[in-house]
């Protein structure tokens, strides 16, 4: 019987997904999966049966990734379930800062009362008039499972779409339409672009990469579109360039007080993956990674850990090894099963910067003696048998 401890309100599509041998806990104590959305968990105290933590999205800022590595648990997020529902709320944010929509709608909004409004709008929207964006040029930076959606959608909506991905994927290239044009340097999006809109993960690298140098290099009257993270962006030189014209307006799905009330700002309170559907992807997702682990030992969308499957054990006993990424560590391993006459059926070893991760399916049942000499071999965090 395996617990497992839900930090947020996660869907219950999903976690109808868990089995019987899976009993929800109210103590985090007492947990061997925990599944989270938003929750801080940097200053948490994490048990020492805690296997693994699922974050029902994408961004794991709230997670501390090391401390859970140093420990042996694996992180896992959920890239691709939510992102349907950012790319239309990427579409909506073009519609939205092309046409006043927002303007038009608050005037409404004003007149409500004005037995004459039918009249009077007929005058007043020329103030609200803006532009299509059919035959516009469309930068994208970042073609992951949202930039993908969106750059495809843009060029089916009669955009010239422009990608910039130095890191894409096998994956991402196959599903990216052949009328998407890829671009080398991010500068040319800058220069050649009407709207640019960022899907890139938060990293020192691309904190606050979109500055007052990009800036000046984009095209007067741009729009800039950012449902990725809001400390990509240099809101306080945005706020300038939409003062100078610069920008013609910046939508923001991460309100702050840099950007709240600004006029050229479309904020909104972070609602790119707020769906009913999102939210159950999501949740199915961290659901399937949480099982796939505990009970075959695969890692799958880890963020902390190197992704590793071996299927389902066929031998007698599988052992999952989470340790550091050092040398002879393998060498080691086979040498305890050896001198304890235990076969290795099939085997596999993944690394990813300082840890790594390596999974033995054996011909007869290991016993503790053997599981306790390996965790103590210097560089083991955590080691487990999966029957």
């Amino acid at each position: 019987m395996y617990h497992y401890h839900c930090l947020n309100a996660i869907s219950q599509v999903g976690l109808d997904g868990f089995t019987s041998q899976y009993v929800r806990t109210d103590n985090l104590s007492d947990a061997e999966a925990v599944l989270v959305r938003s929750a801080a968990m940097h200053d948490m105290e994490l048990p020492e049966g805690l296997l693994t933590i699922a974050r029902a999205g994408a961004g794991v800022n709230n997670i501390p990734l090391t401390k859970c590595a140093d420990k042996g648990i694996v992180v896992f997020n959920t890239p691709g379930a939510n992102a349907n529902g950012v790319k239309e709320a990427v579409l909506a944010g073009l519609l939205l800062a092309s046409r006043d929509i927002v303007g038009g709608i608050n005037w409404v909004q004003s007149e409500r009362q004005n037995d004459l409004i039918a009249k009077v709008a007929e005058k007043e929207k020329k103030n609200f008039a803006g532009r299509e964006i059919l035959g516009k040029r469309l930068g994208i930076i970042g073609l992951g499972a949202i930039g993908v959606l969106v750059a495809n959608a843009a060029a089916r909506l009669g955009m010239e779409v422009y990608g910039y991905d130095p890191y894409i994927s096998v994956d991402a290239a196959w599903n990216l339409s052949r009328d998407i044009r890829h671009i080398r340097e991010v500068d040319e999006i800058y220069r050649e672009c009407d709207y640019i809109t960022i899907h890139v993960p938060l990293m020192d690298s691309t904190r606050k990469m979109v500055n007052r140098e990009a800036i000046e290099k984009m095209k007067d009257g741009v729009v800039l579109l950012n449902f990725a993270r809001d400390v990509l962006v240099d809101e306080e030189a945005v706020v300038d360039a939409l003062r100078s014209g610069k920008i013609k307006n910046y939508v923001s799905d991460f309100p702050n007080t840099t950007t709240a009330g600004v006029r050229g700002c479309i904020v909104t309170p972070h609602l790119g993956a707020s769906t009913e559907e999102s939210e159950d992807n999501c949740a199915k997702m961290a659901v399937k990674e949480v099982i796939d682990y505990i009970e075959n030992g695969n890692i799958h969308h880890s963020v902390n850990y190197p992704d590793c499957d071996m299927g389902i054990c066929n031998s007698v006993c599988r052992v999952a090894i989470n340790h550091k990424n050092i040398k002879n560590m393998i060498g080691q391993f086979a040498s305890v099963f050896g001198e304890s006459d235990m076969n290795i059926a099939n085997m596999a070893n993944q690394s990813r910067g300082e840890y790594a991760y390596s999974l033995f399916d054996l011909d007869t049942q290991v016993t503790d003696e053997v599981i306790g000499r390996i965790a103590h071999i210097d560089g083991v965090l955590k080691v487990r048998v999966i029957n």
